[in-house]
């Protein structure tokens, strides 16, 4: 079809050249599945109302073709040169369709040109250097390489790259564009580094460069305040986190996932209190996770580690690093939580029985740690539970049949070979009680050996401590059975415990969680540790009346001191039972000696005399179990974490969960 033509049917002139432009393009297209171009040519209908056209409405653009959206039509063919002749085409939008062959040259004569989306396409080449006459031009979307002289675009606010074969270095003449707020070079095939000329782009809000191949340090660009995206994952970066990024507080998005990155976690990061996604799995980092990430109650998604202040939290991933210690109690917390994933890492201890508290979650991680101990039960009261990986780790005894343990094809746990029990599909060896009775010999025998060579070593500092003993006990012993002991309900323990709230949690062991709190006791306010057991784990119950039945009758100063028990049940009916302590202010050995007690800003140690005055009191403390009369009684958990400090540093034992109460001739 000619000018000439055209004129004849009545076209009207102005818009001659813009007809036989897009008849050109169609003209070039050898598939259309959708049929999109089929009103094209039709010349009893305007240009203006074929598809995908839209014209000016007023000024010299009235008539025109001011903007081309094919997007998504499944359209095959190559780009006519003709559409550089659309003189006020502001728009052009090609994306994913099959296009193929080079971007013609001639779109550089688009000086109106504003939008150029040709992503999801085949075309082949640079972009035409043409295209810098184009000085209108805001936003480029585009298959291909980066040209060189891409610094000329300066009015460019958006460069979408991504999803390409591009190879090589990211120029770094992308840092004269200035006005650039959008860049988006994920998901190819660069090499080198990140340039530090992006430091330049003040005015960038988005900044997404995931899936490459770049390498080295992340470079300063703490200049780009206005950031709300950082999208650096699935390269080779190495070196720290930088710390600048806490200062960049517009922050909403921060990815740096499956990268090489070491050290630990920049505490500046507490600062971005709009940040919703933190992704820093896959890497390399070490030392603690800061517990203030509680903070950032913005989160949604985080992939790392948390704490439980983090209430709409559905994600969490600390996979594939070397994170350490054990799963914080204050997990319970999250209870919007779907997907918990801590594979992969030097992970120890036990199952936290709050884990019992997230009814929202679905696929549980826990492979390749160094968790011990028993499978709780209450992995089987997770409902909602679809998927249980707790392979290759160190759990040993019994595998409950409840819930998601009753299917064979949701769990996996090989790799832990102390496991006995469960559905039959599981092919475990049944459970031995001979094997627990020989568990519970070794350990009396063990504790047995230490409280020999506790003796020995210090037998002759506690002669004279045993001299003064001896004339004491028979008045301490007929003092027990007068004293009263106060009662207490569920509810004045609730109260003293705030709800028993995480804040106030001391310890979680096996069988339950010491909690601090504040009751009133013989006319006056006082401080008080509160032991609720989890009636849900195996022998929790029996653990209960074991203390019950060697604290009742017992009393020596480096004995805990109890001062009540409550059993009753709870606000939801519930079965509920506790025990009551008095409150000891300088914690357990164990923290003394292995973790790190801190005052006033400093590490406090304790000293050669210190050592020596608490393993005689736990001596004395042993000596009175063993030859108290008529029973002997057996701690049988005896360990730095159950020896106790009162102000003075004096050593109370403590947790008699365990205890084993015999005749003496028994």
């Amino acid at each position: 079809m000619t000018q000439t033509s055209l004129t004849t049917l009545g076209a009207p002139a102005p818009n001659i050249a813009d007809q036989l432009a897009l008849m050109s393009f169609k003209s070039r297209i050898s598939s259309d599945p959708s049929q999109a171009l089929a009103t094209w040519g039709n010349l009893s209908l305007p240009i203006c109302r074929w598809r995908g056209v839209a014209c000016g409405l007023r000024g010299r653009r009235r008539g025109r073709v001011v903007a081309l959206d094919l997007a998504e039509l499944n359209i095959l063919g190559t780009i006519t040169p003709s559409l550089g002749n659309l003189t006020y085409l502001r728009r052009l939008d090609l994306s994913s369709n099959r296009f193929h062959d080079i971007l013609p040259p001639q779109l550089g004569n688009l000086r109106d040109l504003k939008i150029l989306y040709l992503h999801y396409n085949s075309i082949n080449g640079q972009i035409p250097l043409s295209l810098s006459n184009s000085s209108h031009l805001v936003e480029i979307s585009f298959y291909g390489s980066i040209p060189s002289n891409i610094r000329s675009l300066v009015n460019l606010k958006k460069l979408i790259l991504q999803r390409n074969n591009m190879t090589g270095e990211i120029p770094k003449g992308i840092g004269n564009l200035v006005n650039l707020v959008h860049l988006g070079l994920g998901t190819n095939q660069f090499s080198g580094t990140v340039p530090s000329s992006l430091g330049n782009l003040s005015a960038l809000t988005y900044l997404s460069i995931p899936q490459n191949g770049l390498e080295g340090t992340i470079p300063p660009l703490q200049s780009l305040s206005s950031l709300g995206v950082f999208e650096l994952g699935a390269n080779k970066l190495e070196g720290p986190i930088p710390s600048w990024l806490g200062n960049l507080t517009s922050l909403l998005i921060i990815d740096l996932q499956q990268n090489s990155l070491v050290g630990q976690i920049p505490e500046s990061l507490l600062n971005l209190e709009l940040l919703t996604h933190l992704d820093l799995s896959g890497n390399n980092l070490t030392g603690p996770i800061p517990h203030e990430l509680g903070r950032l109650h913005a989160l949604t998604e985080l992939y790392l580690w948390e704490v439980g202040n983090l209430k709409n939290l559905a994600e969490l991933d600390v996979s594939n690093n070397k994170i350490s210690g054990g799963i914080p109690t204050s997990i319970g917390g999250c209870q919007s939580l779907e997907y918990f994933n801590t594979s992969r890492n030097l992970l120890q201890g036990t199952i936290p029985l709050s884990l019992g508290n997230l009814e929202s979650l679905l696929v549980l991680d826990l492979s390749y740690n160094n968790f011990s101990g028993t499978i709780p039960e209450i992995l089987g009261s997770l409902r909602g539970l679809s998927s249980l990986n707790l392979s290759f780790n160190k759990f040993e005894g019994g595998v409950p049949k409840d819930g998601v343990l009753s299917n064979a094809t949701a769990i996996l746990i090989a790799g832990n070979d102390g496991l006995c029990g469960g559905i039959p599909q599981l092919n475990l060896p049944p459970c031995s009680h001979h094997t627990i009775k020989k568990i519970t010999q070794k350990i009396t025998i063990a504790v047995s050996i230490c409280c020999a060579l506790l003796v020995v070593i210090f037998i002759f500092v506690l002669s004279t401590f045993y001299q003064k003993r001896w004339k004491k006990k028979a008045n301490v012993e007929s003092s027990i059975i007068s004293e009263q002991y106060l009662r207490v309900s569920y509810a004045e323990l609730a109260s003293a415990t705030n709800g028993f709230a995480s804040e106030n949690l001391i310890r979680a062991g096996s069988f339950g969680s010491v909690y601090k709190g504040r009751m009133r006791c013989n006319d006056q306010h006082d401080v008080i540790a509160v032991k609720v057991l989890n009636l849900m784990q195996r022998g929790a119950s029996q653990s209960f009346v074991a203390e019950c039945e060697t604290l009742r009758c017992v009393r020596h100063r480096n004995l805990v001191k109890i001062l009540t028990i409550c059993s009753s049940i709870d606000f939801q009916g519930r079965d509920f039972k506790a025990l009551v302590y008095e409150f000891l202010p300088n914690g357990n050995l164990d923290q003394w000696l292995h973790q790190h007690i801190m005052k006033d800003g400093e590490r406090q140690a304790l000293d050669l005399i210190a050592r020596l005055r608490i393993a005689i009191d736990v001596a004395s403390s042993l000596d009175y179990l063993h030859q108290y009369k008529p029973v002997l009684i057996v701690h049988c958990d005896l360990k730095p974490s159950n020896v106790l400090l009162d102000t003075d540093m004096v050593a109370h034992v403590g947790d008699f969960g365990l205890a084993i109460s015999t005749s003496r001739h028994g």
